[in-house]
């Protein structure tokens, strides 16, 4: 069996304009000082070239080198919000076009085009990296349709998975040629979101081998699916682990869908690490159980603490959960030593 490594952090909410968290030495030096060992990496300009990174290993081995003079590595870069740009619906345009760069907004085909390249320079500067996994979303074709109201035209569940195969599975095959896995938070917001999309998408691909799972319990939390289940189904697509709580607290006037409310009065909240309802205990047993060898990654996001005491606090609580499994069976000290004829001469067998 195999210890998960940890604790690590994803930076993504914990970017700022002001020191330390304005540059990636100053955030590496601030994650190493609370505990973690290692950081995800979210590929924003303001912490990484990433088409310079695609293509010169000098940079990054520059980009590494920041990291290791702090005594912390990368799990994983992150493309999440330039994967939510390779499939975008009309309805959605307006609201993503600010994780576009500058030069692509108002274009739809324009910014696809972009985020596809992105995505694919990603999978390039993750080898130069020595990373063999990445972590990112699918985007959404199918998600205003989600519930069927009206009825939705035959075969338009079909068409959206095949087309966001399509578009992915170019970007997949760089990915392989890398010998990176690409890990799909299941989100909601995306098209992949659950077990089912997940089996929906890695059909229409042809189940590559390189469509793989960041797992999340507090996504599962909030759609009121088993996440301990989960696991046990889809473990050996799980390649990455973001670490998050949430709640749920349904009550007479609202439930899943929380009612438009803001993230303080919805029935379901993310909350920090132990904040929760998030059996974290279940979880890190069955990664455990199942050989998951990857990063547990704090995904700090809560309504109601301040991030910083979240990250202190994270760090602590993943390095309690963390198993180290053991190397022998607890109960080898009783065992009997006998050979294959002594076990079959136990039960009566000729030899």
């Amino acid at each position: 069996m195999k210890t998960i490594k940890g604790p690590a952090i994803f930076l993504a909410q914990f970017m700022g304009g002001e020191a330390p968290f304005d540059t990636l030495a100053g955030l590496a030096g601030w994650a190493k000082g609370l505990g973690y060992e290692a950081v995800q990496l979210p590929t924003d300009p303001r912490l990484i070239d990433l088409d310079k990174a695609a293509d010169s290993q000098t940079y990054c081995d520059e980009i590494a080198g920041v990291l290791a003079e702090h005594g912390l590595q990368i799990t994983e870069l992150s493309t999440h919000l330039q994967g939510q740009l390779v499939a975008v619906h009309p309805a959605y345009d307006q609201l993503f076009d600010g994780f576009a760069a500058p030069h692509v907004r108002g274009n739809a085909q324009a910014r696809q085009e972009w985020a596809v390249s992105q995505v694919k320079a990603a999978a390039k500067a993750s080898r130069r990296l020595g990373l063999s996994t990445h972590a990112s979303f699918s985007g959404a074709l199918a998600w205003p349709y989600l519930y069927p109201w009206p009825q939705r035209p035959a075969g338009l569940v079909e068409e959206a998975f095949g087309e966001l195969a399509k578009r992915w599975k170019p970007i997949l095959d760089v990915f392989d040629d890398a010998g990176v896995d690409v890990c799909y938070e299941l989100h909601p917001g995306e098209d992949l979101h659950d077990g089912v999309t997940f089996e929906r998408f890695l059909a229409a691909t042809g189940n590559h081998p390189r469509a793989n799972i960041l797992y999340d319990p507090s996504h599962f939390m909030l759609q009121q699916l088993d996440y301990l289940a989960f696991i046990d189904i889809y473990h050996e697509r799980i390649k990455a682990f973001h670490v998050k709580d949430a709640e749920f607290r349904p009550d007479g006037r609202q439930g899943v869908y929380g009612g438009y409310s803001g993230w303080v009065d919805r029935a379901g909240r993310f909350r920090s690490l132990g904040d929760g309802q998030i059996d974290f205990t279940g979880v890190f047993s069955k990664l455990a159980q199942y050989d998951y060898s990857g990063w547990a990654v704090l995904e700090w996001e809560c309504c109601l603490k301040h991030p910083e005491d979240g990250a202190r606090e994270g760090a602590a609580f993943i390095r309690r959960h963390i198993i180290r499994v053991a190397e022998r069976a607890f109960d080898d000290f009783a065992g009997s030593g006998t050979d294959r004829a002594a076990v079959r001469a136990l039960m009566g067998i000729d030899a």
